[in-house]
């Protein structure tokens, strides 16, 4: 039997606005013009929340006289972590358009699929990069002329006066509700990517919600925040992005995770506040090198994306007296659904908190397993709007009475506080990033020695992520000899593993290896049981 559970928190008002407005045409902003918002720690430039506004405002009228930029045109960030980037997003919004980031990791033939999906009108991204997307943009079509490059941009900004956009400006939002704002993709099981589409109201709702959970922490003119996320990533979005102009704290923003100007970053500008993902703590508890540094600021990190060991929070306390908050959340709620507060993150480690203002959750019964263990439902003011051009999956993922299937597993204690220990749906989840099986198993089955093939994920360690494997079927022709020896006598699993990774972006490489097996196992219907698969790993460890 379902059972229903709401928010402990009592409901919060949620403006009836779009994004542009609730964060740049306030009248309650508690920080001046004047206030550096995004900071650049490797080259000390900085960008107030004036020089943000100009910028994006100067952009948007460019986008609008060069292309004739309408309200729900799309354009395509595929770019790296700039302090440069945030204004062109912004000025894309101000203006009524859609913004639609892609990880800059991808290769052409992935970055295709969202700019024809998407309708993309533009594309933003550096000179590095352009190869990629011309490359992608001449399989989908698109005009050469339609991409912007980030790093070649001074010009443009040059030509702003002091007095320009001084005047409130009213984006040509109609309906905040259902005018999206972002378009987001996010992995599914049929292997390719489903645009998320979030309403400016699902942007705006979750920041008044997450900031419950703040409980006034996070002072503008005190705090200062590192952060690594991705601004292509839901995570980063919603709390690198928008939340650091809502709140006023200063990002300082690094162009990726790595463990020496993390590290110094915080020494030299004594950061106070991080958002990172399970690996960045894992890297920071077991690199010897940690002791080198002064991280005595850092007075609190959040960690999301991925599930977080409770050995791992325990030692962060231990070996650096650092305390870690945890949030769940997902894309298709913009994306936060649970978050821990200060207090909570000492009185109920490995918990991701309790349900955010305004939101009501549904635990729907699985077939198997512990009864106190359920499918995690969600219905509130931030779940997005659907899957752009796939009634299909929508209709998969909401409940008649209006639920979105999370397709996570878990239990909730009887203070509300919501505990993960398994997912219903078949992806796999690396360091925060999602890999759909049936994508890698349609590349392994390119392989000429593979006959079949089903991919799972496996544990990796205290990291919290899972790494794809492939249980591979091999045809009968090709002899293997201790899961090594193949076709040609060379090693078939290193073989196949490399076959893949010339074909996928990082994370969705075959990290777990590949095993051999006779068959692989399928329901009447041919689907593959993943479960059945996972316990062949389990049964290798007794």
């Amino acid at each position: 039997m379902a059972t229903i559970s709401v928010s402990p928190f009592f409901d919060v008002e949620i403006p009836s606005t779009d994004l542009w407005s609730f964060l740049f045409e306030r009248s309650d902003r508690p920080y001046p013009l004047s206030h550096p918002l995004f900071v650049d720690p490797l080259s000390n430039r900085s960008l107030s929340f004036q020089q943000i506004r100009q910028r994006a405002l100067h952009f948007g009228h460019h986008l609008q006289s060069k292309w004739s930029w309408q309200p729900g045109d799309v354009l395509v960030v595929f770019a790296p972590n700039a302090i440069d980037l945030p204004p062109l997003i912004w000025g894309t919004l101000a203006i009524g358009g859609v913004v639609c980031p892609v990880n800059p990791s991808y290769r052409a033939e992935e970055l295709r699929h969202p700019l024809i999906d998407a309708a993309a009108k533009a594309i933003v991204t550096t000179t590095a990069q352009a190869p990629i997307v011309y490359e992608a943009i001449d399989r989908a079509g698109l005009s050469r002329d339609r991409v912007i490059l980030l790093d070649q941009l001074d010009p443009l900004w040059a030509t702003i006066k002091d007095t320009d956009y001084v005047a409130p400006h009213r984006p040509p939002i109609q309906n905040p509700e259902k005018d999206l704002s972002f378009l987001v993709y996010s992995s599914g099981t049929t292997g390719l990517p489903k645009g998320v589409m979030l309403s400016h109201r699902n942007m705006v709702a979750n920041m008044v919600q997450s900031a419950v959970a703040e409980q006034g922490q996070l002072v503008w003119n005190q705090d200062r925040i590192l952060g690594i996320l991705p601004f292509f990533h839901i995570y980063g979005i919603g709390f690198l992005l928008n939340y650091t102009v809502y709140t006023g704290v200063p990002m300082y923003v690094l162009p990726r995770f790595q463990f020496p100007s993390f590290c110094d970053t915080i020494q030299r500008h004594r950061i106070t506040y991080a958002y990172v993902v399970p690996p960045v703590i894992l890297e920071l508890v077991s690199n010897a090198a940690t002791k080198n540094y002064d991280l005595s600021s850092l007075r609190m990190v959040v960690s999301a994306a991925a599930p977080l060991a409770v050995d791992l929070i325990h030692a962060a306390k231990q070996k650096l007296g650092l305390v870690v908050r945890q949030a769940y959340g997902m894309s298709e709620c913009a994306p936060a659904v649970h978050f821990q507060t200060w207090s909570e993150a000492h009185t109920h480690p490995g918990s991701v908190g309790r349900l955010i203002p305004n939101m009501t959750a549904k635990y729907h019964p699985i077939h198997d397993g512990d009864n106190k263990e359920k499918e995690l439902w969600v219905k509130g003011p931030n779940v997005f709007l659907g899957y752009l051009n796939n009634p299909t999956a929508n209709k998969e993922s909401f409940s008649e009475d209006g639920y979105y299937k999370t397709g996570d597993v878990g239990y909730e204690d009887e203070a509300g506080n919501f505990y993960i220990t398994d997912r219903v749906k078949e992806l796999i989840k690396y360091n925060g990033f999602q890999v759909a099986p049936a994508e890698l198993e349609g590349i392994v089955l390119g392989h000429p020695a593979v006959k079949d093939v089903g991919v799972v994920g496996v544990k990796s360690g205290l990291a919290g992520s899972e790494l794809p494997r492939a249980y591979v079927v091999v045809k009968g022709d090709v002899v293997v000899k201790g899961d090594v020896v193949g076709k040609g006598g060379e090693g078939l699993e290193r073989e196949i593993v490399e076959f893949v990774e010339k074909r996928v972006i990082g994370y969705k490489r075959l990290r777990g290896g590949v095993r051999f097996v006779e068959s692989i196992p399928r329901n009447p219907s041919g689907k593959i049981l993943r479960r059945e698969l996972k316990k062949l790993e389990r049964e290798a460890k007794l």
